[in-house]
């Protein structure tokens, strides 16, 4: 098929793509690609969704310095071009509010249709472990051990670096909500656990994940109770990891509220333990898409 071909009906190229049973294909999509193509894709079952995501900023200042240096992959054995490049917050915002337009109606044609998609962060795109779970999510058995080093990261470094008018950017950002959280899809802040407030018995294999304005002090009396000892705290991701191989078997609990059952307290608890593995998909997809 010509590229001719393709600008004149982008539908036909979507069905050859998928003729092939055994193939499991895809591309990206971008909210400045041919219209056509997604009022096509975007309401088909058999299509799989993944929506990767990525802080505005970094995109905007990344899709500036590809402009600049006509770079738009980097690849291995390919030479980095560098720049640094000005932001300007009129052009900023529009790049934001295009952006977020384009996902707010992704998210909408998904939950009219019933249909769910794959949320892949930036960031995750380096993480093996999210890979894997991408494919189970696609249906597909097999996994990887390892990232492909075929593409490297084309601007790294901080925004600082990129930026020629960085203290004004900073400037500029504090006038706005550069991310308007109450209205951009899946785009929370990422925050880790809470490890430093971990309670942990000295003896028995409990650890209790304290919630504010839960009973606290009395779940803490508890497990001192019947911990064997002390209760153990200040934990960072090496000590909780030793806590644990120390305590085979082990169980962690959070307690929201204390019901009360005569003069016997009895805790209404909500289990943390590993999530049940859920099936991959019994249908694979037809064909996968990545929406930017």
């Amino acid at each position: 098929m010509t590229l001719e071909m393709r600008e004149k009906d982008p539908v036909d190229l979507l069905e050859r793509m998928k003729a092939d049973p055994k193939n499991l294909v895809g591309f990206r999509f971008f909210s400045t690609h041919d219209p056509r193509a997604l009022a096509h894709f975007l309401p088909d079952e058999r299509c799989g969704k993944i929506i990767l995501t990525r802080n505005p900023l970094e995109s905007y200042v990344s899709e500036l310095i590809a402009w600049s240096t006509n770079q738009w992959k980097l690849g291995q054995g390919d030479t980095r071009k560098s720049a640094k490049v000005t932001f300007k917050l009129d052009e900023y915002r529009k790049h934001v509010a295009e952006y977020q337009a384009f996902q707010v109606k992704i998210l909408h044609e998904l939950q009219c249709s019933g249909q769910t998609a794959f949320y892949l962060s930036y960031e995750d795109v380096q993480d093996v472990d999210v890979l894997n779970g991408l494919a189970r999510f696609l249906g597909v058995d097999s996994q990887i051990e390892a990232l492909s080093t075929n593409l490297r990261r084309q601007n790294p470094g901080s925004l600082r670096d990129k930026v020629v008018n960085y203290e004004q950017m900073v400037e500029d950002l504090q006038k706005m909500d550069p991310f308007d959280l109450t209205r951009t899809p899946n785009f929370e802040p990422r925050r880790g656990p809470v490890v430093p407030g971990y309670v942990a018995a000295a003896i028995a294999p409990l650890m209790y994940l304290p919630i504010k304005g839960g009973p606290e002090a009395q779940v803490r009396e508890w497990l001192k109770g019947i911990g064997g000892g002390d209760l153990l705290g200040g934990f960072n991701q090496k000590t909780l990891r030793q806590w644990k191989r120390k305590h085979s078997g082990h169980r962690s609990f959070t307690v929201i509220r204390i019901l009360s059952c005569g003069r016997m307290p009895l805790f209404a608890s909500i289990s943390l333990k590993p999530a049940p593995k859920v099936s991959p998909k019994s249908v694979r997809p037809c064909c996968v898409i990545m929406i930017c």
